[in-house]
């Protein structure tokens, strides 16, 4: 498992975050690597958590510094090593960079997993221009761009697997959800485009759809949310998809709680 030092970047900068940096090994070069965007809280926190508990190398994104300042201290805690750097997924230049870091950080990158997103929950008339625009820019155009430039790398490589954190909202549509699902729709049209495009270059795409998680993502957890998902079931997912034999391609995956309440 790695160290438990980690540097923070911004806007291609190194921050002082309080603890020593990493020095680059062999043994850093030859673990897996696997960056998760969004690892700052809730499910994108699950899935980089349970890689770096599974010995991989690992690095983060949050939209600002002392998110994933905050995140990687509490890794830090826990005796994880994790990385991260800030970026917003909205911006071409910030996922570049992103990439980039870890790639470079770890001498090859296996593992994309396109988490950050948000969601504005409003009545089509209701809901303000400016609003739409981020929800589809950040759920949409982020993975594509993250797609863009992790593919290369893993060419490089021989090979890697691309995980989109989607929603089963990417085939149910739902009043209020206009900006959510077209960009969770849109993100399942990427998600079986992008793999057709580069399994032949040994690069598999899938896409993760879970229904109801208790993050607190659309409005708050409640006293009753118990049958929901945790971000740990999604996690568990993620961590066996990747481990899929290499022959095969589990493009789409869609988990449901077990024990729904009755309607």
């Amino acid at each position: 498992m790695l160290g438990a030092h980690y540097r923070v970047w911004q806007n291609g900068k190194e921050r002082k975050s309080g603890f020593r940096s990493f020095v680059v090994s062999g043994e850093m070069e030859n673990k897996r690597a696997a960056l998760v965007t969004g690892g700052t809280r809730g499910i994108g926190n699950a899935i980089a958590r349970r890689f770096a508990a599974d010995g991989w190398n690992v690095a983060i994104s949050g939209r600002t510094l002392e998110s994933v300042r905050t995140a990687l201290a509490a890794f830090q805690k826990d005796g994880l090593g994790v990385e991260g750097k800030s970026a917003d997924s909205r911006k071409e230049d910030d996922v570049r960079e992103l990439v980039e870091f870890a790639s470079e950080r770890f001498g090859r990158l296996d593992v994309l997993v396109n988490n950050a997103g948000i969601g504005d929950f409003e009545e089509i008339t209701r809901l303000d221009p400016k609003d739409f625009r981020e929800v589809v820019e950040t759920n949409l155009f982020g993975p594509f761009y993250g797609i863009h430039f992790a593919a290369p790398v893993m060419k490089k490589n021989g090979g890697g697997f691309i995980v989109n954190i989607g929603s089963l909202a990417s085939v149910n549509a739902f009043a209020g959800g206009c900006a959510y699902n077209a960009s969770k729709f849109g993100l399942l049209g990427l998600s079986d485009s992008a793999m057709l495009d580069l399994r032949p270059d040994g690069i598999r795409v899938a896409i993760v759809m879970p229904g109801s998680v208790a993050t607190g993502f659309a409005g708050g957890q409640a006293d009753g949310d118990s049958w929901k998902l945790s971000a740990e079931d999604v996690a568990q997912a993620v961590a066996d998809l990747v481990r899929y034999p290499e022959r095969a391609i589990p493009s789409r995956i869609e988990i449901r709680p077990s024990r729904p309440p009755r309607k």
